[in-house]
């Protein structure tokens, strides 16, 4: 055959032949088939076929004469000559060598029900996505419809989208050729399907595999229709055979493309609604996604970059197979040039609405709620756009948006995927973001917060900071960050540090955002609130199962993020009225006129009213640290009142499985109580260190409330009485050989605290991700 050629028979030599993504396919069939990858077989029209198609009657010339008179800033001029070339294309009729061909080759393909995809030869390029850029068909059956299918991509390489983006990315429309792939349909419209990246899109971490996954064909996630589940998997686990999920999270999928059987319509399928039961739980299960991450890496492996990827399950045979692979374009393309770009908003205001963010800036502007794609050009440039969703039509103007905000789609919606390749911020799936945002209303949109995105009323001051992490000077001490947040931590891994002083768990609990003795009681609560809780857990085994994965997965992003670094845990501190405000919480919490004092520690974790809630978080981290061998994860215990009670607590944690010492389990104490301090020996024996607490060693030492407006001027942790707690329990730790440091607010708003810390012999400071720069520098001016 001349104009058609088997996928098999091709590789990524043949890119100017058959375009980048069918030789891509041809090239994973050839040498990742028997590396267990099943990508479907099929056939690829060749660029030749394509320009002898236009060379017809010298339609070429026509086309790119017209082309040369065009201003693609002018959408009227666009969308007119766009309509007349495609208008060319459809009424143009396929020679007859090329037609015998595609007929000859469908009738080996036994005439099957087919996806028809383009594949342009500068497609799929290393520095362009083409992100929906021409047109797909699926579910294509009859030679008919085939025939008109192709003719329908040829003419959709001149949409207005593909117009623009050709002539922004500086590629010459005679340059570009299109061949058009063939190949059975994979039944996921009764399974699922979705998009994987070899690298975390937002902050260019290499070592996890995203995995996105919805009910139904593939292209509800792309064209931003659905919010999909999303999986983060750890590939050194990948590559060890063990478990590596580090993180899963629920889609509103509420939506799925499926078949129709319309023979009068050109799409050939449909979009339907998903039952409610089925969206309150994941669409593939953990085998699933353990077996796409690995097949993830052998195709990562094989083109040595960064891959985005297209699977489908098929749902009558379960059978996984990939649909098609290319370079990731944004994040894998920006060079380490040693700077660190942090957007910071001056201060929080009222939020409006809140989705996933799409990279890691923030735009201000006016709102402009655009519903319908033909009325695009009232998007004024600095802008913002608001919508329901976006597909390659909406591109022309995309560029000009301060910001973009989506009810629907999920980091690899085409929304997404722009946004990152243009370089602003944009906020997908915000459900009722088009009925809470008002035309014309001010608001300001922040990616900077990690996973969730928030929309903010008012144009709220920001500052772009741009830091230099280059040379950094050796200091005598470790530097460390603090980490509260777990979407947060891909990103603060890029800072220069030594590894993380203080996680805190509230964080990760706040955002389970239930009372875990109320999941242990679940059968004793009111039949209102037990059904909320089930509702909410149900895409788990059980509540219990729920809770105890949730913390799993938020220690275990944190600890993967700065494997093999030290992460110290420290075990949750909520106090009673803090735990109060959890689901649940107010049925089992005591009220107390100071909380800051009371029920909160160690005392909390040894009470028979919470020894039970307590077990779930040491389940948590044997899970961490046993089956998901992120060992560099290690233990804290706060607000220790008395050395019996540390003992007690030691025990309570060897009981339920993390004994000291085994398999280098380290167990720190926080130094934030007086007692600490006097008695510092005798709590050494029973842990590996301190870390000092100084916000309540503060308070302690001088006899004030924090929480106080009323005393908090006096309020300071240089005053001398804590720099003689300081320095006692510094010197103490380093006398018994064991790991003291410092993880409070102090260092990192005192440049002199942090200079007298160092030269007291600190071996470590943990400090806030925006302060650990500027002290790193400044504590290096006084060596």
């Amino acid at each position: 055959m001349k104009y058609l050629v088997n996928l098999k028979d091709i590789n990524n030599s043949d890119v100017n032949r058959v375009g980048g993504k069918n030789a891509s396919t041809g090239e994973m069939i050839q040498h990742l088939s028997k590396k267990g990858i099943t990508i479907p077989g099929g056939y690829a029209t060749t660029a030749e076929a394509y320009r002898k198609f236009l060379a017809q009657n010298g339609l070429d010339k026509k086309i790119f004469s017209l082309l040369a008179t065009l201003k693609t800033h002018n959408m009227s001029s666009l969308n007119k000559i766009s309509s007349q070339i495609r208008r060319w294309i459809v009424a143009t009729p396929f020679f007859p060598e090329f037609e015998n061909e595609i007929i000859s080759a469908y009738a080996r393909m036994k005439n099957a029900t087919v996806a028809v995809r383009s594949s342009a030869t500068a497609e799929d390029l290393a520095t362009a996505s083409f992100a929906g850029a021409q047109e797909t068909f699926l579910n294509v059956k009859g030679i008919q419809k085939l025939l008109q299918s192709i003719k329908l991509v040829y003419a959709s390489l001149f949409t207005s989208r593909a117009i623009a983006y050709r002539y922004d990315q500086g590629f010459d429309h005679t340059k570009v050729a299109l061949s058009v792939g063939i190949q059975p349909m994979v039944r996921s419209d009764k399974g699922a399907s979705g998009v994987i990246f070899t690298l975390d899109t937002e902050s260019g971490f290499d070592q996890v595999v995203i995995i996105t996954a919805s009910y139904g064909l593939g292209e509800a996630i792309v064209q931003g229709q659905v919010s999909p589940d999303e999986f983060v998997v750890y590939k050194p686990l990948v590559e060890k055979n063990q478990f590596s999920i580090l993180q899963r999270h629920l889609g509103e999928k509420a939506v799925k493309m499926v078949y129709t059987n319309n023979k009068n319509s050109n799409t050939f399928i449909k979009t339907v609604s998903v039952k409610e039961k089925d969206r309150l739980k994941f669409c593939i299960n953990d085998k699933d996604v353990q077996t796409l991450a690995k097949q993830a890496l052998i195709i990562e492996n094989h083109y040595g970059k960064p891959m985005d990827i297209e699977w489908g399950k098929d749902g009558i045979t379960g059978e996984l197979v990939i649909l098609q692979a290319r370079p990731e374009t944004v994040k894998s393309q920006i060079q380490n040039n040693q700077e660190i770009e942090r957007y910071c908003l001056s201060k929080k205001g009222k939020i409006l609405v809140e989705g996933q963010s799409v990279g890691q800036r923030i735009g201000s502007g006016v709102a402009r709620v655009i519903l319908d794609a033909k009325k695009i050009n009232a998007l004024k440039p600095g802008e913002i756009l608001v919508t329901d969703m976006t597909d390659p039509d909406w591109e022309p103007i995309m560029k000009t948006a301060a910001a973009i905000i989506t009810n629907r789609g999920g980091r690899t919606c085409h929304a997404a995927i722009v946004a990152r390749e243009l370089g602003i911020p944009a906020i997908v799936g915000c459900a009722d973001a088009t009925k809470r945002i008002k035309q014309n209303q001010k608001i300001t949109v922040s990616c900077a917060d990690g996973h969730t995105g928030y929309v903010y009323e008012g144009l709220i001051p920001f500052k772009v900071n741009k830091i230099s992490i280059k040379n950094l000077p050796k200091l005598p001490l470790n530097l460390c960050v603090n980490m509260g947040n777990p979407e947060k931590a891909f990103a603060a891994r890029f800072l220069p540090n030594d590894g993380v002083g203080l996680a805190r768990l509230e964080f990760i609990i706040g955002g389970i955002g239930l009372h875990p003795t109320a999941l242990l009681q679940l059968n004793k609560l009111p039949k209102k609130l037990k059904q909320q809780i089930i509702q909410k857990t149900s895409a788990y085994k059980n509540p219990l199962e729920f809770y105890i994965e949730k913390l799993r997965e938020g220690i275990s992003m944190i600890a993967a993020a700065f494997f093999p670094k030290q992460v110290i845990f420290r075990f949750s501190d909520f106090k009673t009225n803090e735990y109060a405000n959890l689901l649940g919480g107010n049925l089992f919490e005591p009220k107390e006129e100071n909380p800051m004092l009371g029920f909160r520690g160690a005392s909390r974790y040894k009470d028979p009213l919470f020894q039970k809630s307590f077990e779930l978080e040491c389940k948590a981290f044997k899970r961490v640290r046993d089956e998901m061998h992120l060992t560099n994860a290690q233990l804290m215990i706060p607000f220790v009142r008395t050395v019996e009670e540390l003992q007690e607590v030691i025990n309570l944690i060897e009981k339920y499985g993390l004994k000291r010492g085994k398999n280098d389990l380290k167990i720190y104490m926080m130094c934030e109580i007086p007692s600490n301090v006097l008695l510092a020996e005798k709590f050494l024996k029973y842990v590996d260190g301190f870390s000092i607490g100084s916000n309540d060693l503060t308070q302690l030492v001088l006899g004030l409330d924090r929480d106080s407006s009323i005393v908090a001027p006096l309020f300071d942790e240089r005053n001398e009485a804590v720099k003689m707690m300081l320095h006692q329990a510094i010197k103490i730790c380093n006398q018994e050989k064991k790991y003291i440091g410092i993880c409070g607010q102090a260092p990192s708003d005192h440049p002199d605290l942090a200079e007298w810390l160092m030269h007291e012999g600190i071996q470590s400071m943990s400090l806030n991700s925006d302060s650990i720069i500027g002290t790193w520098l400044a504590l290096a001016k006084k060596l």
